[in-house]
């Protein structure tokens, strides 16, 4: 890990601000070394509350006090032009100054994604930015969905866009040669989905930077089919929640099931391993943590919803990141793009 690695964290944000946002610091800075983190928010909130952690003299942690909050239900509009001195405005203008290398927030998606595009603006050649993150599947390795909701409604060349994204991060992640990349779609057969979709195969499948190997039903997500599958953010936001639904859903009804009678409750005490080993693989709270991608900096959304581990989980993704240095490598693939189809031309 570098030296000097800084974060600025959105204290403020999400359903549950700093109640979830502080231990999880506190926690990060305890467990990685040289990380350094910057704490946007209420000073004599984060003060108080560090105060209780025993985390208030902490070399690595600082106190960036700001007077305003972005709340769950402001617009973006207001957020970016009204609250320029919000936990979140004030995080990402630390990674804009180069005071921090990146910024994680729980907070509203819309002004995050507003503000985020004003601050920060997006790499050369890429129109918008995506949500990015990673999903178990029946193989050691997930699969990398997105967009996950920065962009309800997207054309073809905006997926073609976030094909090349998602495979850099997946790339990276995993070092994987080439990323093996999907569309999400209502049938894998070529004459099915709208002709936006068409048009983005079509767009793929004729680049060579790219491993395109065809539509993915939703029933493929988990399969390990592909190591990215690019949808739109409406589609990839319903399909997420869904995943993370059916998890919940799953455990809820073992667990209810298991405490029924006797005989179930030794059983349970017997498969308690097991139960253990299967939930932490598909637990959402350590997939937390959805990268904002495309932008000139390095911006990770955590659930508003994030429990302490769970945005614990999304400083930790920040980590990587910023090891991995994606905004360089996302720009330089894009340059390699460029540099081809200029060539076959």
């Amino acid at each position: 890990m570098p030296n000097n690695l800084t974060i600025a964290l959105d204290i403020m944000g999400g359903d549950y601000g700093p109640r979830s946002s502080l231990p999880a610091a506190v926690d990060a800075v305890n467990s990685i070394e040289h990380l350094t983190l910057i704490l946007c928010g209420n000073e004599r909130l984060i003060r108080t509350e560090l105060d209780k952690r025993g985390a208030l003299t902490h070399p690595r942690i600082h106190i960036q006090h700001c007077s305003e909050v972005v709340n769950n239900d402001d617009k973006p509009s207001l957020a970016l032009r009204n609250k320029k001195d919000s936990s979140m405005r004030i995080a990402l203008e630390l990674v804009k100054s180069g005071r921090a290398q990146a910024c994680v927030s729980a907070g509203n998606t819309g002004a995050l994604l507003a503000t985020a595009h004003y601050v920060l603006k997006m790499l050369p050649g890429i129109n918008r930015p995506a949500l990015i993150s990673s999903v178990p599947t029946q193989t050691p390795k997930p699969v990398y969905l997105l967009d996950l909701g920065a962009n309800v409604i997207c054309d073809a060349q905006t997926l073609f866009q976030f094909a090349i994204m998602g495979s850099v991060v997946a790339e990276q992640a995993q070092n994987l040669t080439k990323a093996r990349v999907s569309l999400l779609n209502i049938g894998a057969e070529e004459i099915k989905g709208h002709e936006c979709i068409k048009e983005a195969a079509k767009l793929m499948q004729a680049c060579p930077d790219l491993n395109y190997i065809g539509y993915s039903e939703g029933s493929d997500i988990f399969t390990g089919k592909a190591d990215v599958i690019v949808c739109d953010g409406f589609v990839g936001n319903v399909a997420l929640k869904t995943c993370e639904g059916i998890a919940k859903l799953i455990f809820h009804k073992l667990n209810k099931a298991l405490n029924k009678s006797i005989f179930y409750k030794v059983l349970a005490l017997l498969l308690t391993p097991v139960l253990k080993k299967l939930y932490k693989r598909v637990n959402p709270d350590q997939y937390n943590g959805a990268s904002l991608v495309g932008l000139r900096g390095i911006v990770v959304k955590s659930h508003g919803n994030a429990s302490e581990k769970a945005f614990y989980a999304a400083i930790k993704e920040a980590v990587r990141e910023v090891e991995r240095q994606l905004p360089e490598k996302i720009q330089h693939k894009f340059e390699q793009v460029l540099k081809n189809s200029a060539a076959e031309q």
